[in-house]
Parts: C-alpha cells; structure tokens; sequence
C-alpha cells in the first residue's frame, strides 16, 4: 500500500498537502483535493487507520437497509459464522447517512473502522459497488452479478427454478398465474420476474399486468395481495410470490378469507431458510440458502484481507425447487371463494378441511 510520501511524489505536492486533502481539510482546494484522491485511490491507499484496524468487516447496503427481511437476516447469521474463521467482527455501515460527498470509499470505510465491506444492492445502486471495486478496497457483493472483472459477487441463481416454478403451475392446468414481486426491484426479483414472462410466453399465455403486484415485501404486502385477488372479477388460480414474507402473507390472509389453498388458489414462494414450513400448508417454493451465501461472502473477504486469497469471487450458486401441499391442478370452473366475512376481513371461521389443531398444523 501506497505511503502519504509517495502519493506526494506522484501528485506533485507536499506531504503535507496531501495529508491535509486526505482529510478534507478546508485549506486545500477542491481541485486539489480531487487530484491527490484520485492518485491515493489508484495507488490504493486506505490511511494510516488501515493499518491499525484488522478485526472489523462492514456490512453496507448502497440503498435502504433491509434487515428486517427473511434473506438478509439469514445472511447476517451467515457472515458471522464466516467472520469466526479468522476472529472478525461485524460493523453495520450506512454509506448513505455518514459518507461525506468529497471522500473517496476508501477513506470513508477507514474512518469508519473496517479493512473490508460486504455490499447489498438494488438495480438503481449496483454502480456504488464498481466504484468501490474500482478504487480497490475489499469487498464483494452478495445478491447480485457484475459483469466487471474487478467487482467480486455471490448470488443464488433463482432464475432457472423460477421458470421451473411457473412451468408446473401451467403444467398442472393453471392458465392465470399472478405475480407478486418486491416494490424495489434488485437482481433476484427482476431474474424471478423475466422467468414469469418467459414461460408465459413459451406456452402461448397472454401476460396481464394486472395480475403483477409490485409491493413491500412483508407479511402486510402478502396480505394485501391477496385482498386484491379476491376482490378482481377474473381471477387468478395461482400465484408466485418472489419473496419468503410476501408468500407467507398470501397463505396467512388467505387463510383468514377462508380461500383454500390449493383448492382455491395454488401458492408458491421463495424461501431463504426454512419459512415455507411456518404456515398451512406447507408451501411449494423456489429455494436458497442465504446463510451459506453469507458464511462464503465472509469467509472470502477475510481471507483476502489477511493476505490468504488474491483476486476477484465471482460465483453463482444454483437454487432448488421443492413441492410441497399448495399447488394443486385448478379446480374445474373454479374462481376464488371467501367464506363469510370475504374480503373485507370479518370474523371468519376457516373451513372444516382448513383447520388448525392446537400447534398451528394442519
């Protein structure tokens, strides 16, 4: 790593200039300070605290944070198990609230402690991560593919079992199949998507877009899915709901409308862990691991850290797809029925076939 003396030589300018632009200093100009950024980053300098702090990774996403989801707090338990292999700690890192607009990602992740970034992604943010890849710092991204050379990523590949997921739908006589995707697109839930319309359109079934439902993906977002199918005049039998809580919400609301899944509507989710097995009936789903994506992105990034590994992990892990009870063939002449209550969400007793014992089984 570059030292303050040689990115002096380099930039043209005393140490004590770049010293002073390497923090910002109001007495440097911006023009200045630009320059001697641009050298320090290309010569991959990341300050003098880079060289104190080597216990710490951050966890960073270039967009809102979303903890709170099945998948990226499975990822977490993830990443510290794969930090434990070279006794890391894990720093949670808010690149939009704390970095300042005129410092490098260098700079900021060593102000903030970390030898090394683990990144998540939206569609509209993916350029946050080449640039931090291009001024070498190290990281890798989880959840997302990069075509630069330089930026490292691990990803599950849901596309090839979402296509698969869909297929069986048709297959088993479904010809109105909604779509229930996450209001934020990022790269799961767009290959999710263009696997829906692919097949749609290989078996010859007109794509409506009333029947795809963009939302927040929570037990909330799943409810509200269902409300709108059961209110639309056509319909559908079936439903893909590209996200583990919207699939739940969908089951649980369903649930509720005494709708019977699969008799009424067939279901399937995704899952990131175990959560197609939380609800009645246990749910057909594309699955993945996003634990051991985690432990493999940590794992990784503390290797390169220590010296252990050089160069880029760019991986791609494929899903699975599992059949459980909620998919079944579309009744004969079936549309969606709600039992007293309907829609509106009154008090509604399930049906005989649909109820629970006392531990929530069917």
């Amino acid at each position: 790593m570059a030292s303050v003396r040689e990115i002096a030589r380099k930039a043209g300018v005393s140490t004590c200039t770049v010293s002073r632009a390497l923090n910002n200093h109001p007495a440097v100009r911006q023009e200045t300070r630009d320059m001697v950024q641009a050298v320090a980053n290309g010569m991959g300098y990341r300050g003098g605290g880079a060289r104190r702090v080597h216990t710490a990774v951050g966890l960073a996403h270039t967009a809102d944070r979303t903890l709170s989801s099945v998948y990226d707090a499975h990822l977490v338990e993830g990443i510290v198990r794969g930090l434990e292999e070279c006794r890391f700690d894990l720093s949670i890192i808010n690149i939009m609230r704390d970095k300042s607009r005129d410092e490098s990602y260098n700079q900021f992740f060593t102000r903030r402690g970390v030898s090394g970034v683990i990144l998540r992604t939206t569609a509209e943010t993916r350029h946050v991560c080449e640039e931090i890849a291009d001024e070498n710092f190290p990281m890798i991204v989880v959840g997302e593919r990069f075509d630069a050379p330089n930026v490292s990523y691990i990803d599950c590949d849901t596309s090839a079992d979402s296509a698969r997921a869909v297929q069986y739908l048709v297959d088993l006589g479904h010809r109105r199949i909604a779509f229930a995707m996450h209001v934020v697109p990022d790269r799961d839930h767009i290959d999710r998507f263009d696997a829906y319309r692919r097949v749609l359109a290989e078996n010859g079934l007109a794509f409506d877009e009333r029947l795809v439902f963009r939302i927040r993906s929570d037990l909330a977002g799943g409810a509200t899915v269902t409300n709108m199918l059961a209110t639309m005049e056509d319909p559908p039998t079936a439903v893909y709901a590209a996200d583990p809580l919207l699939a739940v919400g969908v089951a649980k609301r369903a649930y509720q409308l005494g709708i019977h899944i699969p008799r009424d509507l067939s279901v399937i989710g995704i899952d990131d862990a175990q959560v197609r097995y939380s609800v009645p009936p246990t749910l057909t789903a594309v699955c993945q691991d996003a634990a051991t994506l985690g432990a493999e992105a940590a794992s990784y990034l503390a290797r390169t850290i220590t010296g252990r590994v050089v160069g880029p992990l760019r991986k791609s892990v494929p899903s699975f797809f599992e059949v459980h009870n909620s998919t079944a063939s579309p009744r004969e002449g079936g549309r969606l029925t709600l039992a007293e209550g309907g829609a509106n969400g009154g008090d509604v007793r399930p049906r005989d076939d649909q109820s629970e014992d006392p531990s929530g089984q069917v």
